[in-house]
């Protein structure tokens, strides 16, 4: 395996091969023709602007074009796209009109995203024909299309189970599966129909994955589909100005009023707040909800189902707060979190550094707020020296509060008695709020189905509502007990 890793990051369940810690590639920057590609594919490569390799392309295309399966870490817009589909092109016969690769996408628009940018690369060879498999549209022109051959098909994870179930889509021929963005097809409950995908490709076959993050459920999917990967995980720079740190002297007496103070200024939809100990976690949680904000604990002392409700909760924002230990949130990944709050600070600059980097992913900004103490000085010296800046400074007085309408979650969080064992997928969830009970699709956030729960985040306005109708309704043929959890 060759990783460019956080190295606070866990292990995957596989054994690596080779390992490689380093932010970023030495070829970074350096020219296509260093790779084994045919002179037809570089010049396509040279017509469509493709001038250097970025730091995903340059590590993992020598790996997956030599053959080998391919775990990597890569955030959207870092050039993913080419670094799986050179591969998969490279290996196509295109005199054999058959499905020989497959990518496996979350959402519709990034299966057409994609589709579009195999076409352009594919045009180093004539009749190559990509084929996009989605749901939203009918199945019929899919099936039609289908029946007349197809080399390379890109699709959401259901639509394609839908068509190897009718026998539409056969793919005794595959030779590569791709998993795009599997951290994301994870969230959106997909994990069954992957499973699914997957159990019915060649087991020759290369598997090349592709995710934003690495929780524990990329290393299951890993454990289970892949055979000996490879690891490419660039390490992303915590960027100054992405990360904006700021640090408050505060009596330690005063910490744990003080984190209400501070929410109430910067007003974030979602936040991580880290204490040392689990005590200290549930006085904060405590505090905080009389003062009026949804908020949340992890602790080790909870069972895996507490936890996993938690965690789903405040992942589909339906909770504003989380106050966890650093045990307690190991391995923990929340897109789009805009804060995080260190109650305390931690002796260990580089569990400051993890935890602080759980704000400020990809595109988005982050605030890193840091309580402290006048004996923290030192530690604080120590972080800011191996992270090489100088820290920012403030007082507590500065802090202007909105003491309005309390900072409440934007979503509700809806449990259902009935999952996977009942045969419910999300499309089910969703048909059954955007159909017959009437609600936009706008109004409804991240499903999560497990085996015996399904949990559903809609628009606060209209929680109330969406229970009555989906207890007055059906799901899957059947009547379903429907409430919503209180934060």
């Amino acid at each position: 395996m060759t990783e460019f890793a956080d190295t606070a990051s866990s292990r995957p369940a596989h054994t690596p091969t080779n390992t490689l810690a380093q932010t970023a590639p030495a070829d970074a920057g350096l020219p296509f023709d260093r790779l084994p590609l045919s002179a037809a594919m570089l010049d396509t490569l040279r017509q469509l602007d493709y001038r250097s390799m970025t730091p995903i392309q340059a590590a993992s295309l020598p790996l997956a074009l030599a053959g080998h399966d391919l775990i990597a870490q890569a955030r959207t817009g870092s050039g993913k796209t080419a670094a799986f589909a050179l591969p998969l092109l490279a290996r196509l016969d295109v005199r054999k009109l058959a499905v020989q690769a497959m990518v496996l996408c979350p959402t519709r628009e990034l299966a057409d995203q994609v589709t579009q940018e195999i076409r352009r690369l594919a045009r180093f060879e004539a009749n190559i024909k990509v084929l996009a498999l989605c749901g939203g549209t009918p199945m019929r022109p899919q099936r039609e299309s289908l029946a007349h051959g197809a080399h390379v098909v890109v699709g959401t994870p259901g639509r394609i189970m839908d068509h190897l179930e009718r026998g539409s889509l056969v793919l005794d021929a595959l030779n590569t599966l791709v998993l795009d963005e599997a951290d994301r097809m994870l969230d959106m409950g997909f994990h069954d129909d992957i499973a699914y995908v997957a159990g019915r490709c060649p087991s020759a076959r290369q598997t090349l994955l592709f995710s934003a993050t690495y929780p524990e459920g990329i290393v299951q999917l890993a454990a289970r589909f892949l055979r000996a990967p490879q690891e490419v995980k660039l390490l992303e720079q915590h960027a100054h100005g992405k990360i904006r740190q700021r640090f408050y002297e505060v009596e330690h007496a005063a910490r744990l009023d003080a984190v209400g103070r501070l929410l109430r200024h910067y007003r974030p939809l979602s936040t991580l707040a880290f204490c040392n100990t689990r005590q200290q976690c549930r006085d904060l949680v405590e505090l905080l909800r009389t003062q009026g904000f949804a908020a949340l604990t992890l602790n080790g002392e909870m069972e895996q189902r507490e936890r996993d409700q938690v965690l789903i909760q405040f992942a589909n924002r339906s909770c504003s707060v989380l106050v966890a230990t650093d045990v307690a949130a190991r391995g923990l990944d929340i897109a789009q979190l805009e804060a995080v709050i260190n109650v305390d600070v931690t002796p260990d600059p580089e569990i400051h550094i993890h935890r602080i980097g759980r704000t400020g992913r990809g595109d988005e900004d982050g605030w890193a707020l840091n309580l402290c103490s006048s004996a923290d000085r030192r530690r604080v010296a120590s972080i800011a020296q191996m992270m090489g800046f100088e820290p920012e400074w403030h007082a507590l007085d500065e802090l202007v509060e909105d003491e309005g309408q309390p900072l409440q979650a934007p979503m509700v969080t809806l449990l259902i008695l009935g999952g996977r064992r009942d045969k419910i997928r999300p499309a089910d969830v969703l048909g059954a709020l955007t159909g017959e009970a009437g609600f936009t699709r706008e109004q409804v956030g991240k499903i999560t189905v497990t085996d015996q729960t399904t949990y559903v985040a809609v628009d606060r306005a209209i929680a109330r509502e969406a229970v009555r109708r989906l207890a007055a309704g059906k799901l899957k043929g059947r009547k379903v007990k429907v409430r919503a959890l209180e934060v």
